[in-house]
């Protein structure tokens, strides 16, 4: 994933406004319309400034990691990457989200059980 595809991501999970966010870091919002469409990659200059404003660390924008700040759980964003990417993983968490302990545990063994 490139930079930039990061960056638009965070906007649209943050439900960020362009306008708001380029004055933000510093920029005028058809600098980050030229970012979005391609145009530049001048991003790169206010990766420090757009880290920042997202909290999240300058690796991860720039894809050299997975996690998004340091200490973040690997198994956690493992299973992030798996819901996101696999839909039948979603299904099951959305059929799962209000069941109880003991559901789980019965829907565990019997999912192993067909496995075997």
């Amino acid at each position: 994933m490139e930079p930039i595809d990061r960056i638009l991501m965070m906007l649209r999970e943050r439900k960020v406004d362009q306008q708001d966010f380029a004055k933000a870091i510093g920029v005028r919002k058809q600098t980050v319309s030229e970012w979005k469409s391609g145009k530049t990659k001048s991003y790169l200059k206010y990766i420090n400034q757009i880290a920042e404003y997202f909290d999240v660390s300058v690796d991860y924008l720039l894809g050299a990691s997975k996690k998004s700040r340091p200490g973040e759980d690997d198994e956690l964003i493992e299973y992030l990457e798996q819901l996101k990417n696999r839909p039948e993983m979603r299904m099951l968490f959305n059929i799962s989200k209000d069941a109880t302990k003991e559901d789980v545990e019965k829907a565990v063994r019997i999912i192993e059980a067909l496995r075997k």
